[in-house]
């Protein structure tokens, strides 16, 4: 609904009983998951009990951060389409407004290439895993040159905020940008202290716009 997933992105969250475990779907678009369809999985990226179940090749982001990042409770691994000029050259993401004050702690670029030369592109193994796990390193999102994004979060609903304002600031940066262009002008972007203490605060009234993201999409199941 937000454009931020497409068919081919996929959340992941850890499990609140065992945190050496996690819970992601069968490989299905993301409009098209039910209950049903959520599996559990080890850190080893290993579908607990459904081993005939059709998986997501790029299960291994999930499991490798998750294993690199204690604090983190969530993932989402998503291709869209405003993230990509950002990952492709050399302009910066920067925070545009307070909803996406969390890009000014730093968002990194995973370049496959450095350690894996020429490939399809796709997180396949492990190793792929562990090593855009490391590029993540402590921020709260990695652009994926060429690829998309991958976003973490300590929460489902920081999550998905996340997911949504980082498109939104790609999209709302590029804007400025070619205004400021055309017009002469500069664009005046969030100080790095004020995104501090916006992150400081991260979430808070979040639960409004999480309830009401809910109930449309669950309305949108019929």
């Amino acid at each position: 609904m937000q454009g931020v997933l497409d068919g081919w992105g996929h959340v992941s969250v850890r499990h609140n009983r065992d945190s050496n475990r996690f819970l992601l779907s069968r490989s299905l678009a993301p409009e098209l998951i039910t209950a049903k369809d959520i599996l559990e999985f080890d850190l080893d990226n290993n579908a607990v009990g459904d081993k005939g179940a059709n998986l997501y090749t790029e299960r291994f982001i999930h499991g490798e951060i998750y294993k690199f990042r204690p604090d983190v409770m969530a993932v989402c691994h998503s291709h869209a389409p405003s993230v990509i000029p950002f990952g492709v050259t050399s302009v910066k993401l920067k925070p545009m407004y307070h909803r996406a004050a969390f890009i000014g702690l730093g968002i990194p670029i995973f370049e496959i290439r450095e350690d894996f030369g020429m490939t399809d592109m796709l997180i396949r193994n492990a190793a792929h895993g562990r090593a855009l796990a490391k590029s993540v390193a402590d921020k709260p999102a990695v652009l994926m040159r060429g690829h998309g994004a991958t976003v973490v979060a300590p929460s489902l609903p920081r999550l998905v905020g996340r997911s949504i304002f980082l498109a939104l600031n790609a999209t709302l940066q590029m804007q400025a940008m070619a205004l400021a262009q055309s017009g002469g002008g500069t664009i005046n972007y969030l100080e790095p202290e004020e995104a501090r203490l916006i992150e400081e605060r991260e979430g808070y009234g979040l639960g409004r716009a999480w309830e009401a993201w809910k109930r449309k999409a669950m309305g949108n199941r019929g």
